[in-house]
């Protein structure tokens, strides 16, 4: 099974994903935690790339391709043979990402970018999307400070970014499950955990 977090910068995706990654294992639920960019030795290379805040210059297509070349990697690597060995992996952001940040924040065509994430996935889907949500202007003061290319954009950067999540989710309600971010980690813990404690129950693995 394969569970990934999405959301913009300071919604506790991150937090989620390592907190559900430990409960699974306390359920005796064989369990790998991942993310991206990076989880690989190439995609920690990429990851310290193209995070830097350093002023070095990557154009939007360069941005896409480096996640690409990350995504397969780590698909080849971390994520198939842990699906082919039967655990649960827990991935902090996929190529849904690409769609938000370099599709609707950098304004790529999505239709391109598609079609890059086609190639890169080799046919590998989740089987649940969660998405913390959360308006950009709350998640700017969590963060506090601007680390990485990213998170030093602008506001409405962050806001095409949110409304390109919520897009894919609307599409695809079946698959995703929206949480409002603003709540209290133990909150969005329990909503987790029932929506995967579900999933568990359809791929009878608890």
């Amino acid at each position: 099974m394969f569970i990934v977090f999405e959301g913009g910068e300071g919604s506790g995706k991150s937090t989620q994903a390592r907190a559900l990654h430990r409960r699974l294992e306390r359920r005796g639920v064989p369990a790998v935690l991942t993310f991206e960019p990076g989880g690989t030795e190439l995609g920690n290379h990429v990851r310290n790339l193209i995070k830097n805040k350093k002023k070095i210059s990557i154009l939007p297509e360069t941005e896409l391709f480096l996640f690409a070349a990350s995504r397969i990697q780590l698909i080849d690597e971390i994520i198939k043979p842990a699906l082919e060995k039967g655990k649960v992996v827990v991935c902090d952001r996929f190529s849904f990402s690409t769609l938000a940040y370099q599709g609707y924040g950098r304004r790529l065509s999505l239709s391109m970018l598609r079609q890059v994430n086609e190639q890169a996935l080799q046919g590998i889907r989740p089987d649940l999307v969660i998405l913390l949500d959360l308006p950009p202007e709350l998640g700017f003061v969590r963060r506090k400070k601007h680390h990485d290319r990213f998170e030093s954009m602008d506001l409405n950067f962050h806001k095409r970014v949110r409304k390109g999540y919520l897009e894919m989710a609307a599409a695809d309600p079946k698959n995703w499950k929206v949480i409002d971010a603003s709540l209290t980690r133990k909150s969005i813990n329990s909503i987790i955990w029932n929506a995967v404690e579900q999933l568990l129950k359809e791929h009878e693995q608890i």
